[in-house]
């Protein structure tokens, strides 16, 4: 189960699926007792793929496609811990679930090929970001947004402690720990004496540096969002001195991480990432602008469309949460989105506020 698409993920599922191609989503719920109908709702979403699969594609084998998605129905855990919404995804050599931090439509659809549009608007937001939570014994990774933060399960190879970084080699110094501030990791003071403080010393670098190359493996480099790191102000220049990750961010969040609630950290981060953002988008608005006083650019569905299918969009600004829908109840700007990803381009979805244009669109050209 994934609980976010990275951009790898997301091209391999625009790629030409074996079909039937099976999509399913759903606004879920995080707490009790709105939660207790979201397996209700989403049998008879699968249901609705039973039936739309008999009539649409009946030589198809029904069974083997709908298996996983039955199998969910009955799994407790899965439904004691969603998100705001759920995506469910299955063909004949795939099946994906993905929680998602943002409501999405309630979908359930049969064709040659899935359903993207709500995953797309997720996962080409320009306010994502990563939080590490770090102390010099473990680490914790978070991915959120202005609204929302989540913890990340950590990909194999990613050491969550000190022991599972160093193993062995980790050095075991006789020390005394006293704790200040509570229980927080990272807010103890240890006491310890010559050699025994420096190698406690080297353990943390060499355990910081394997957490930063993996963190960059695994979770930065896929995910290509920022990474903000929070820690105790103490960790914060030996842990930048080691790293290589170019998607660190230059701030951080100077507090011990494990005496912050989630709802805190994100705030938090929030603070330290807006500034990005908003250059960000005013950066895409000028770059507009420059494109269209040069004759490389358009507000104009049918002419995105058409450079869109002949690989000339560079960019696409789509506006967030605005729907155009198209002859066949498509949603255009979202079909543009996908044809442009397709093609090699770049898609970002931005508020309505931020939109240079008033179409809810914005192309810029390579040529």
């Amino acid at each position: 189960m994934n609980i976010a698409i990275t951009p790898t993920q997301l091209h391999e599922l625009l790629a030409p699926q074996a079909g039937p191609c099976l999509s399913l989503y759903l606004p879920t719920h995080r707490h009790h007792p709105e939660n207790q109908q979201d397996p209700i709702r989403y049998k008879n979403l699968v249901r609705q793929l039973e039936s739309a699969l008999a009539t649409q594609y009946p030589q198809a084998d029904a069974r083997a496609l709908l298996d996983p998605f039955f199998a969910l129905t009955t799994n407790a855990p899965f439904w004691a811990h969603t998100w705001d919404g759920l995506a469910v995804l299955g063909s004949p050599t795939s099946f994906r679930t993905i929680k998602l931090q943002r409501p999405v439509p309630t979908v359930a659809t049969v064709a040659t090929t899935f359903h993207l549009k709500p995953l797309l608007r997720i996962q080409q937001s320009a306010e994502r970001y990563q939080v590490l939570a770090l102390s010099r014994r473990e680490i914790r990774l978070y991915d959120g947004n202005r609204d929302q933060l989540d913890e990340v399960t950590l990909a194999p190879g990613v050491p969550a402690n000190i022991k599972e970084a160093l193993g062995d080699e980790l050095t075991e110094p006789h020390e005394t720990v006293a704790s200040h501030g509570g229980a927080a990791l990272g807010s103890q003071m240890r006491h310890t004496q010559g050699t025994k403080a420096d190698e406690v010393d080297v353990d943390e670098q060499r355990f910081f540096r394997a957490v930063d190359r993996a963190i960059l493996e695994h979770h930065s480099r896929p995910a290509n969002v920022p990474l903000i790191l929070a820690a105790l102000t103490q960790y914060h220049t030996p842990f930048r001195h080691v790293s290589h990750n170019p998607h660190l961010y230059p701030h951080g969040i100077e507090a011990d991480p494990w005496a912050l609630t989630t709802a805190d950290l994100c705030q938090r981060a929030w603070k330290v990432i807006e500034p990005e953002f908003r250059a960000k988008l005013k950066s895409h608005a000028e770059a507009y602008g420059a494109a269209h006083a040069r004759a490389l650019a358009s507000d104009d569905y049918q002419y995105v469309a058409d450079a869109a299918a002949a690989s000339r969009v560079q960019t696409l600004l789509v506006e967030a949460d605005r729907t155009i829908l198209g002859l066949n109840g498509d949603d255009l700007l979202d079909d543009l989105a996908e044809l442009v990803l397709q093609r090699g381009g770049h898609v970002v979805v931005v508020p309505a506020a931020d939109m240079p244009t008033s179409t809810g669109l914005a192309a810029t050209f390579r040529f």
